[in-house]
């Protein structure tokens, strides 16, 4: 061979390489994790997920409001129901109840009738079939047909923004856009509404309801592309030109059928007044470039999807898991102008605030994954979390526990706020930890809910209060919290005092069902008991039963364990909750029970933490094949994806964290058990760095992890620290076939 030919065949291979080693590059380059989000997943089934525009942690949530209300519309949308009374500006995502869908919009043609309509009449009220067949919907977007009107809806946002974009059909005339200020989310209720036009393209006003938040005010802020040819405001069933205010309003803007088809508008929100609604135009609107604030919204979803890079080489695994992530950055939801100015738990305007505030804490559902979650890749966002949540506390006197655009709903059992705080005071993003430790102390001291009874008693009779089981183990896990922080700091006697009763689970477990169960004053176990049995609020246990309430004891399993007698006693009981059959059994069950394995109740909280218990006492091996159940059987790729509802991201966080291997099982303090990982690789940007997953020889036949190195050494523990993840590393993670424990 001449030198010649070798030189030539020499620079062919290294352009090969090159070439290789940069397609490589591109393949890597192009993965974008909103390729992967599907928004459908959990609009089916019980999920309740928003379907819509908008953008991480956003304070609009732009999307279609059907005619049908009730428990499965909680979010407004249900992809059984191609229906639209209009485009809401906000909304809740996976909540088990129904609230805002606040400043509602419909654009129509020709007269139309002022109400919500119903199904037996097509020209009832505003609404309208969407065309399902054209119906699209990615991250930051949403687009449909109005089959009644002929008018193509476009839809995307900013943080405080909605921006739309109507077509409406060839030679239509009587265009127009209705503001809807009555109809909100299922049990919200207009209270007051407000619309006055500010000039030829811009409008004003408000809407307040009441509902499962008792007081909502929201403001807005509205400029259009086109003049306004006429407005006319109908305040309880009286039409008005220009401006109107009353309880039931709606605002009818007509349109120039000779001006250009395509109309844009946009909606500005404000929590504090119309003048902070305009002060968030200013500051956040792109004049009438649609598709770059389209673009813009993508790429800020892309921005915060990437923080988690993972490779798996089931299709399944990447679409779950981008849509799980996605469902995680919906709420908490921005509830703060542009200055800081907010809307506080004391009903009163906050001017100026020093941090962004937040709202939508659904705690007793986000406790247990998605804060824990948040800890890990969303370092940036946990001072503004402290701080939304420490002045909660200062303004109504206790740490929030479902809260709710500036309200305090009550909603569920115990005292779940207490753990996130605990929680992000042990893993170092609280700067004042004893102002915070303060809020902890002053929370689990409040004398109403049932804690009167534990200051009493040591715990909850079930004659002296309903869900006394739940509260009481609730209230457990949150003083353990308590008392790992009072350790931290130092206070000793609060510690002693608050370990004490984190143990108040020992009064309602029963040696001889061996099960928890209702106390009375004098100690006496509840005759009336089936651990088989629920009975929607109206029993000793909250959505749920004795099967699933008798293993609520994430803060001490050892102290568990002891109850039972013996570790094997323990894991006997444990591995029976799996094998038994499905059935709950009782008159008004809880719909909330479900994903059911056995009593395992995967679809509802309170179970989330149970297949953990096997990895903290070394039995990986139960725990493997379990998990990768749930994750195999009970998350899908399709409408009905999820097991229960999606819970402002707990469900989806669930996943998240059991899909790369680990979960923090314990309430607070940042100890992530193994479990077995889903995926084959996973990049996390963690506070300090990269923290990098490899899986060797994963798939559905090899679940058992084999040993676990980390940067290089390995690992004996059961578990991974947040420190450890923090401060970024490589895990590597060897799988194999045959079980295996440590």
């Amino acid at each position: 061979m001449s030198k010649k030919l070798m030189c030539m065949l020499g620079l062919l291979a290294t352009l090969l390489m090159v070439g290789c080693k940069e397609s490589k590059q591109q393949v890597v380059a192009e993965l974008i994790p909103t390729d992967y989000v599907d928004p459908w997943i959990g609009t089916g089934g019980h999920g309740h997920v928003f379907l819509g525009a908008s953008v991480p942690w956003g304070m609009v949530q732009l999307g279609p409001t059907s005619v049908t209300t009730g428990w499965d519309w909680c979010s407004g949308y249900h992809v059984s129901d191609s229906t639209v009374i209009g485009f809401s500006h906000t909304h809740l995502s996976g909540t088990g109840i129904g609230d805002l869908l606040d400043i509602t919009v419909m654009p129509v043609t020709g007269e139309v009738t002022y109400a919500r309509g119903n199904h037996d009449d097509p020209q009832s009220g505003l609404w309208s079939y969407s065309r399902r067949s054209v119906e699209q919907v990615e991250p930051g977007y949403y687009s449909t047909h109005l089959e009644r009107y002929g008018i193509d809806v476009e839809l995307t946002t900013t943080s405080r923004i909605g921006y739309h974009k109507y077509t409406f059909p060839e030679g239509s005339e009587e265009r127009a856009i209705v503001f809807d200020l009555e109809n909100g989310g299922n049990w919200d209720k207009a209270t007051e509404g407000y619309i006055i036009m500010v000039n030829d393209t811009q409008l004003e006003g408000y809407r307040y309801s009441t509902g499962w938040a008792k007081d909502q005010k929201v403001y807005f802020a509205v400029e259009l592309s086109q003049p306004i040819e006429d407005l006319t405001v109908i305040t309880d069933g009286q039409p008005r030109e220009k401006d109107g205010r009353g309880k039931v309003v709606y605002g009818r803007i007509d349109l120039d059928s000779k001006l250009d088809r395509e109309v844009m508008m946009k909606v500005a929100l404000s929590p504090t007044s119309i003048e902070g609604a305009w002060k968030n135009m200013e500051a956040e609107q792109k004049g009438w470039q649609f598709d770059e604030v389209r673009a813009e919204a993508k790429q800020l979803w892309n921005q915060e999807l990437s923080k988690v890079k993972i490779e798996s080489h089931l299709p399944d695994v990447m679409k779950i898991f981008y849509t799980g992530l996605y469902h995680t950055m919906i709420a908490p939801s921005l509830f703060s102008d542009v200055d800081g100015s907010y809307y506080g738990a004391d009903q009163k305007v906050h001017e100026k605030a020093d941090f962004t505030n937040y709202t939508i804490f659904s705690l007793w559902d986000t406790y247990r994954a998605a804060h824990p979650l948040m800890t890990l890749i969303h370092p940036e966002m946990m001072p503004d979390i402290v701080a939304t949540m420490m002045a909660i506390y200062e303004e109504q006197g206790e740490l929030p526990i479902w809260h709710l655009v500036g309200n305090e709903t009550y909603t569920m059992v115990g005292a779940p706020g207490i753990p996130v705080l605990a929680d992000a005071i042990l893993k170092g993003y609280v700067t004042d930890k004893e102002k915070a430790y303060e809020a902890l102390k002053a929370s689990a001291m409040v004398p109403k809910r049932g804690q009167e009874y534990r200051i009493q008693y040591g715990y909850i009779p079930y004659d002296s209060m309903l869900e006394s089981v739940a509260y009481d183990l609730e209230y457990a896990l949150a003083d353990w919290s308590v008392a790992m922080v009072a350790q931290a700091l130092g206070h000793e006697e609060d510690y002693t005092y608050f370990l004490k009763r984190s143990k108040s689970y020992h009064y309602h477990y029963d040696p001889v069902t061996r099960f928890m169960r209702g106390v009375d004053q004098k100690g006496n176990f509840n005759p009336d008991f089936n651990p088989l049995a629920s009975t929607h609020r109206n029993d000793d246990y909250c959505e749920g039963n004795a099967w699933q309430y008798t293993f609520l004891v994430p803060h001490d399993v050892k102290g568990l364990v002891e109850c039972f007698g013996s570790e094997e006693q323990f894991l006997s009981k444990l591995d029976s909750l799996f094998i038994l059959p499905s059935v709950i059994e009782g008159d008004d069950v809880s719909p909330d029970i479900s994903g059911l394995i056995g009593q395992f109740a995967h679809g509802n909280e309170p179970s989330h933490h149970i297949l953990y218990m096997y990895s903290m006492l070394g039995k990986q091996s139960k725990a493997a094949p379990l998990l990768r159940q749930v994750m195999t059987e009970l998350y899908h790729a399709d409408y009905d994806g999820l097991s229960g509802n999606e819970d402002a991201g707990q469900m989806s966080a669930w996943y998240i964290l059991s899909a790369l291997g680990f979960y923090q099982m314990e309430p607070c303090g940042g100890r992530y058990y193994f479990g077995t990982p889903m995926v084959d690789s996973a990049e996390l940007q963690v506070r300090d760095g990269l923290f990098k997953i490899k899986v060797l020889d994963n798939s559905s036949e090899n679940i058992y992890i084999q040993s676990i190195r980390f940067n290089g050494e390995p690992m004996n523990e059961r578990y991974i620290t947040f420190e450890q993840i923090a401060k970024g590393g490589n895990l590597e993670i060897q799988m194999g076939h045959t079980p295996h424990d440590w």
